[in-house]
């Protein structure tokens, strides 16, 4: 009898222990490991996260919301009309054709760091800002594009927290994925617009179907998610004209023949709709979702 009080005992214990390590974690934590016990998250989605007992519950200063008007820097550039590359002079740097996606090709890519550091906050937190600043006309453009009809082909969600972000990504891609972000660098880069060089080490992602979340700007942490279907995904490491090594996730889509042929990267890659895979790397601090390598 005493035998089986103490094993009794130890398992009460652990589960005491247990029971106080997860309380420590946020709830969005807890909810995925539930979800997605086998997947790793980058430290990118970690620092999103909040322990509830650090979260203030009215917040009636002023707020930061971004760069206003950096959204729509945010969204797939490849969907951008011809018209649109005033607004994204950068962009054109990032679309190439699948077949460059081989070590030794050299280009000029704008990796420039975001600086939007908004993380997801519980709903029953306020915020108050003049309906007539900037950060008010920003926060409005966030909720339009999110309410807004997608691209041709595109299946979308705005996402306010983890287990949403989750929730979206596992009923497009089910549970066996990956969390990946668009870019991961030794150390920052002295410059914006950096030349890289594509290294040897290429690897192909599973799948030709992945989600994609751009961080929106907005008070808290919100991504506009989107899935596409007939893409292919590679990771590619890179290295720059300093030495600094870097790995970024390179998206292509198979099948561009109802894409409006105004397209900016038609204009740019010199080819027309539904003739070749068009590519482009993701831009800086994207969260990409892919089915897991086996």
């Amino acid at each position: 009898m005493g035998f089986h009080l103490g094993h009794i005992f130890a398992l009460l214990t652990l589960a005491v222990v247990a029971l106080a390590s997860h309380a420590a974690l946020p709830v969005a934590q807890l909810y995925r490991n539930s979800v997605l016990p086998n997947t790793q998250m980058p430290k990118a989605i970690s620092e999103l996260l909040q322990p509830a007992e650090s979260v203030t519950e009215d917040k009636s200063t002023s707020v930061e919301v971004g760069n206003p008007g950096a959204n729509k820097a945010n969204y797939p550039i490849i969907w951008r009309q011809a018209t649109d590359n005033h607004q994204l002079p950068n962009a054109a740097a990032l679309l190439f054709l699948e077949k460059n996606i081989r070590p030794g090709t050299t280009m000029n890519w704008p990796f420039a760091r975001n600086t939007n550091t908004a993380t997801f906050l519980p709903r029953r937190t306020h915020f108050s800002l003049e309906p007539s600043s900037v950060q008010a006309n920003t926060i409005k453009e966030t909720i339009q594009d999110c309410e807004a009809p997608g691209f041709q082909g595109e299946e979308k969600y705005c996402a306010t927290s983890l287990e949403s972000m989750i929730d979206f990504t596992t009923s497009k891609l089910g549970t066996s994925v990956e969390a990946l972000v668009s870019i991961e660098k030794e150390k920052e880069a002295a410059m914006f617009m950096h030349k890289y060089t594509i290294m040897p080490g290429v690897k192909k992602l599973e799948g030709e179907k992945a989600v994609v979340c751009h961080k929106q700007n907005y008070p808290y942490a919100v991504f506009y998610c989107h899935a596409i279907k007939q893409t292919r995904a590679y990771i590619v490491p890179l290295v720059g004209a300093d030495g600094v090594k870097a790995k970024a996730v390179a998206e292509c889509h198979i099948d561009t023949s109802e894409w409006n042929p105004k397209t900016l990267a038609f204009q740019v890659l010199k080819v027309k709709p539904g003739t070749i895979p068009i590519c482009h790397f993701l831009p800086n601090d994207l969260i990409v979702w892919v089915p897991k390598s086996i």
